[in-house]
């Protein structure tokens, strides 16, 4: 199926039966990227007098619990609920999940021991009102994004000065490949995740951060349709899909 999409007076075509998954399937186990010290993912069958949830252990039907955290392990979306006082949850923030995406990729520069995204790095690569929901691909790429431990390693972050560009520029919804857009030890501040959502003084609740996302190399920087699934939790996070598509201009 194609259906086309109209930015800027141009018209594009959209194959919507090719999608880009920029999401990492959850395992059971440790074969996942995992951050802050979260418990691994962990798949087990319900038991109940004779009754086996498992096929593969004689049982009629698989039927497992699930248990995971959505912060620390895996491909997942958040909103403002994350650092707010206040009760905000993802499923009603994010109404909607079609948005005009930009891909960019950026090495970290190296600051006082750290790797961090600075703002003029991102001035260099988005202007405003050039999209709606930004992909940062961070360099070097490489597979094992799917599953690295990330906790106590200090990974890449952005700094907030580069955060608020990203608002002034007015992108809604900020996706990387790392498990946070802040440090990972930085006494509570989360400087970043702050500026995105401006909370307290003008909070953006309808925009989401996803993170641990994995963008492999074949998928070339540039303008994408972006679809956010999510999960209807009634929390301020889900484990989420969000799938790219390409344009084709006409």
């Amino acid at each position: 199926m194609k259906i086309s999409v109209e930015k800027n007076d141009r018209k594009y075509a959209v194959d919507l039966a090719k999608p880009i998954d920029l999401s990492i399937a959850l395992q059971h186990g440790l074969d996942n990227p995992n951050c802050f010290w979260a418990p691994p993912v962990d798949y087990s069958p319900v038991v109940a007098g004779d009754f086996v949830g498992s096929t593969e252990r004689g049982g009629p039907v698989n039927f497992f619990n699930v248990k995971f955290n959505p912060h620390g392990n895996g491909t997942h979306t958040e909103c403002v609920g994350h650092i707010a006082r206040e009760r905000y949850v993802l499923h009603e923030c994010l109404q909607q999940q079609h948005f005009w995406a930009k891909l960019v990729s950026l090495y970290p520069r190296p600051a006082d021991g750290d790797r961090v995204f600075f703002r003029d790095q991102f001035e260099e690569v988005l202007e405003k009102n050039e999209a709606e929901a930004l992909l940062l691909r961070s360099l070097p790429n490489d597979t094992l994004k799917k599953t690295r431990n990330y906790s106590g390693t200090n990974p890449p972050y952005l700094h907030h000065e580069a955060a608020r560009y990203l608002v002034e520029c007015g992108v809604q919804h900020l996706l990387l490949d790392l498990p946070s857009v802040d440090r990972e030890e930085d006494d509570g501040l989360l400087l970043a995740h702050h500026a995105f959502w401006q909370y307290p003084d003008a909070v953006r609740k309808h925009c989401t951060i996803t993170e641990m996302i994995f963008v492999p190399d074949v998928v070339k920087d540039g303008y994408y349709l972006l679809n956010l699934q999510t999960a209807s939790f009634d929390l301020d996070v889900s484990p989420s899909k969000p799938t790219l598509f390409a344009l084709e201009a006409f």
